[in-house]
């Protein structure tokens, strides 16, 4: 009996459902380069860079240990692509 209602289940016909054809979407790092073509943002800040450079950044500045244990400053998202920086005390 459970034979004959596999078969019987199995010899349905299966509707084809269509997708909408995908269309091409911008990568994350094609955003991000259209997001910096805008004009600059108002709630951005300027940092001094470890690197001695300035740097302009939209993202709290935050605390974290590097690798060796050494508590390190950095500002988080910030313009370049750049998602954290070091900055200089």
């Amino acid at each position: 009996m459970k034979l004959i209602a596999v078969l019987l289940l199995a010899s349905l016909p299966v509707p084809r459902v269509q997708t909408a054809p995908r269309l091409p979407t911008a990568s994350p790092l094609e955003q991000v380069h259209k997001s910096d073509a805008a004009a600059p943002r108002s709630h951005g800040k300027w940092y001094f860079a470890q690197s001695g450079h300035a740097v302009y950044c939209y993202g709290p500045v935050m605390t974290l240990t590097d690798v060796s244990g050494h508590i390190e400053h950095v500002a988080t998202f910030c313009r370049g692509n750049r998602l954290m920086v070091p900055l200089r005390d």
